[in-house]
């Protein structure tokens, strides 16, 4: 099987940056096309109160979403991967399976920035393996272990 387009989520954490630059290899082996896709959690905003702060929170994510995207699309400059950009709105987990359906694999990190979340919620990642409709290449960072 050619893995011609892959989606890597991203958070912009060094656990992501792993999978990002698997993901690249994977890209150059293949001549593949990496989509980077940040997903704006809409989980954070709707368990705030609705004022000011939710705006400079939502601008906040809006901020590291395009910098997580950007990494990526620079990475891919660099080394002569093409590179889509996405960022949308939604829980994580059902956007990327949404996605899922459009793409040859999904390549991502084994933790994020979810915190105690994690622990009580499950990994997006291990969401989105037991649930995708393609393969996914789960890639752990070296700041995991630590």
């Amino acid at each position: 099987m050619a893995f011609k387009k892959i989606l890597v989520p991203t958070d912009g954490s060094e656990y992501t940056k792993a999978a990002v630059r698997t993901a690249m290899e994977l890209a150059k082996l293949t001549g593949g096309t990496v989509t980077a896709l940040y997903v704006l959690d809409q989980t954070i905003l709707t368990n705030m109160p609705m004022d000011t702060a939710v705006m400079n929170v939502y601008n906040t994510l809006e901020k590291e979403g395009k910098d997580a995207v950007d990494f990526v699309r620079d990475l891919g400059a660099t080394e002569n991967v093409p590179v889509e950009l996405s960022i949308k709105e939604g829980t994580p987990v059902k956007v990327i399976l949404d996605e899922s359906a459009n793409y040859d694999v999904i390549v991502m990190g084994t933790l994020g920035r979810t915190g105690m979340s994690k622990l009580l919620m499950g990994s997006v990642a291990e969401r989105v393996v037991r649930a995708s409709s393609c393969p996914v290449m789960v890639v752990r960072s070296s700041e995991a272990s630590n």
